[in-house]
């Protein structure tokens, strides 16, 4: 039956009530429990319609307004952005913005929770954003920590209404307060929940040991260890939410959140998250997206190759491999000029490439190192009447000049540095003296630029280091046109003046050089797009952080000089091993500032799953952080034939009308909108109602072999199967 009506913007405004109970739940539709709930949502909805409808002229009149220049135009795309971020949030979940209530020991007030902060009219708070720090008792009191409170109550929202609540009381007193007990709290209802193929909302029933994680401060890195179904991920996004809300060291003019995921499935599962957290800057990428030929990069086959490659030791060979291109001429030479020759020394060479500031990027720098040299010559030349303007464009046509320049300074392409280290020994041994003869012959390969994933960090490394080998011709079209632009508008200007008959007024000013720059329209001069992932980033957030290399390491600490991390993982699901400590990793890799935060309950795997898991990862990491289960799903894991798989899913399928499920270990195997299929690897971090394993011996011997079973196993949130073909 429906009780609401739309308001055209995705808001329903409330007519009877924003609770559509079931049945079997009907007491806890006693208007003694839900009178003052039903109040308080009729004033958000009259708050959401205003709110939305003030948005959206604000937003028209920005569009409208004129763009500007420079910094005004950013701060208009800004304010802009941040508008239809804010009106996106409010049309796309009306009242379920509000995730519950709270009510304090000393004020029998509920104070109300809502992803968004929201007021009406009068200034009245009707919502409290979830990352303030008024709100962190609604996710972090307990029985042993009540935290001031009274009573806590979480809804549970059903197609924009509440199909159930539930309320937990920490005193006496609350019971005056007309709770609604349960013998289940709304966190555990929740986990028994249908997956789907995105991650499930969860933000109203982050618990006390998870929000703790959420808020904590953003300086240094902050490990968070836990192994599967700890809500690491939750984690992970929540806290990348509540970092940009709370820390203004981290707003996006200051760099913003780059967030980094194992595979693209996992980007695609928690692609909703931060969007219905309010959060839609946020920058989120695989490693392999870091780097322009990660779309199509191998597996590196040879193991031994790849373990070579994962030193961040080659990566800091890419230093030296640029430095083989800059080395000064070491003779001079006559630099000839319309009216003059003037001798450059080896001394003037080598001032010029010493004056280049620091940190400027090999290509870019070769423009600098060519404007100190005009400014030698040019201090050199005795001619007093010979105009700036015509001995600079005088000295660049010597074309001698510019050829030894680019031999003593070349511009260079990443793929080329790096596949000359795989191609030319002599050049490996140079920039990476430490390798064996054998090393560097297990380096060397046919075709060098047939990239792999081992690849990346030395073409990201060696990109970063070159900056972009365009750049200077770039810069000499942008000089160029905004010296034709100049030209132009001086002819303009010149009219002008020449109009002006008594030579006063507010068109004199226009002889002023500074005015009449300002008049140069710059959005119309040659430029290039902005790389979003190069940074440097304000904090960077890495999910299933176990996997990566010390060389990948060196990828994200290029981009975020601050090292302001969040790092998430779990040292038993890393498939090639991980003996050390976390702090042992990190600070071999380049962090100074380790903090460690450990999960240690299991939320998603059911007992009965993670009885069968266990033993596989102990028996190769005995010392692996297992969590412990929370809850029961009362199904036994079943173990069956790889004969008939299709059975298995049928069965499932038509018990099941909603949930999804995943087979796993079976290439042949065609996907259904309800039925994924995926290798072992491309599994982790994601899950589902059901799991299928095939053959999951054949995953592979020892670690990673073992791993992958594991990881497998615990993505199931209610029943694992296993077949094999034995």
């Amino acid at each position: 039956m429906t009780r609401t009506h739309d308001m055209g913007d995705g808001v329903n405004s409330l007519t009877t009530s924003a609770f559509d109970l079931p049945d079997h739940l009907s007491p806890k539709a006693d208007p003694t429990l839900i009178a003052g709930d039903e109040q308080h949502f009729a004033a958000i909805a009259e708050s959401l319609e205003q709110a939305i409808a003030d948005l959206s002229d604000r937003l028209d009149a920005k569009r409208k307004a004129p763009g500007g220049i420079g910094r005004e135009a950013l701060d208009r795309d800004m304010e802009i952005h941040r508008l239809t971020a804010r009106l996106r949030a409010l049309r796309r979940f009306g009242l379920d913005l509000c995730l519950g209530h709270i009510v304090s020991a000393d004020d029998p007030e509920p104070v109300y929770i809502g992803r968004l902060g929201l007021a009406d009219s009068a200034g009245r708070r009707l919502l409290l954003d979830w990352r303030s720090p008024a709100a962190e008792p609604f996710f972090a009191a307990t029985h042993a920590n009540p935290m001031g409170l009274a009573s806590r109550r979480r809804y549970r929202w059903t197609r924009g209404r509440i199909s159930d609540y539930w309320d937990e009381v920490f005193t006496a007193d609350g019971l005056e307060g007309h709770a609604a007990l349960d013998d289940q709290s709304a966190f555990i209802a929740s986990l028994g929940g249908n997956r789907s193929a995105r991650m499930r909302d969860v933000l109203g029933t982050i618990q006390a040991d998870q929000d703790a994680i959420i808020r904590a401060g953003s300086r240094g890195a902050l490990v968070v260890d836990g192994g599967p179904g700890t809500g690491k991920t939750v984690v992970a996004l929540h806290r990348t939410a509540h970092l940009l809300y709370s820390d203004p060291r981290l707003g996006h003019r200051r760099g913003g959140v780059l967030f980094v995921g194992p595979h693209q499935p996992y980007l695609a599962y928690v692609a909703d998250v931060l969007p219905s957290l309010g959060e839609e800057g946020v920058q989120t990428c695989t490693l392999r997206d870091l780097v322009a030929e990660g779309a199509t990069a191998a597996i590196e086959t040879d193991p031994n190759v790849a373990l070579l490659k994962s030193s961040a030791n080659l990566v800091k060979a890419i230093e030296s491999a640029v430095r083989f291109y800059e080395e000064p001429p070491t003779k001079g030479m006559t630099v000839t000029t319309d009216w003059s020759d003037i001798w450059l020394s080896a001394d003037d060479w080598a001032e010029a490439f010493e004056a280049l500031e620091p940190g400027t990027p090999h290509n870019e720098a070769r423009e600098q190192i060519l404007e100190e040299l005009l400014a030698i010559l040019m201090d050199k030349h005795d001619d007093d009447d010979v105009s700036p303007d015509l001995l600079r464009m005088s000295l660049l046509r010597d074309t001698e000049l510019i050829r030894t320049l680019n031999r003593a300074w070349p511009l260079l392409e990443a793929t080329d540095l790096v596949g000359d280290l795989w191609s030319v020994p002599a050049y490996l041994r140079k920039c990476a003296p430490w390798l064996s003869p054998d090393d560097v012959r297990k380096l060397q390969r046919e075709d060098a630029q047939a990239w792999t994933v081992s690849d990346l960090p030395l073409l990201d490394a060696a990109r970063q280091r070159l900056g972009d080998p365009e750049a200077s011709r770039r810069k000499r079209r942008y000089n160029a046109s905004a010296a034709a632009e100049r030209e132009r508008m001086s002819h303009v200007i010149h009219d002008l003046l020449e109009a002006d008959d008594d030579g006063e007024g507010v068109v004199t000013m226009l002889h002023g050089q500074d005015l009449q720059d300002s008049l140069i329209d710059e959005t119309a001069l040659p430029g290039t797009a902005p790389d979003l992932l190069a940074g440097p980033f304000a904090h960077i957030v890495v999910d299933e952080a176990q996997e990566l290399t010390d060389a990948e390491w060196q990828m994200l600490l290029l981009r975020c000089p601050s090292r302001s991390f969040t790092i998430v993982g779990d040292r038993a699901q890393a498939r090639h091993g991980f003996a050390e400590s976390w702090r042992e990793r990190l600070e071999r890799v380049g962090f100074d500032r380790i903090d460690l935060a450990s999960l240690s309950t299991n939320y998603r795997t059911p007992e009965e799953v993670m009885a069968e898991a266990e033993p596989v990862i102990r028996a190769v990491l005995p010392d692996a952080n297992v969590p412990t289960s929370i809850r029961s799903s009362g199904v036994p894991v079943v173990h069956g034939s790889v004969s008939d798989p299709g059975s298995v899913l049928d069965t499932w399928l038509a018990a099941h009308a909603d949930g999804t499920a995943c087979v796993i270990g079976d290439p042949t195997f065609r996907a259904t909108p309800r039925v994924r299929s995926l290798p072992p690897d491309l599994a982790k971090g994601l899950e589902f109602d059901l799991v299928v394993l095939i053959d999951p011996e054949a995953f592979g011997k020892g670690i990673e072999g073992a791993v992958d079973r594991y990881v497998a196993m615990t993505r199931a949130t209610r029943q694992l199967v296993i077949l094999t073909s034995s």
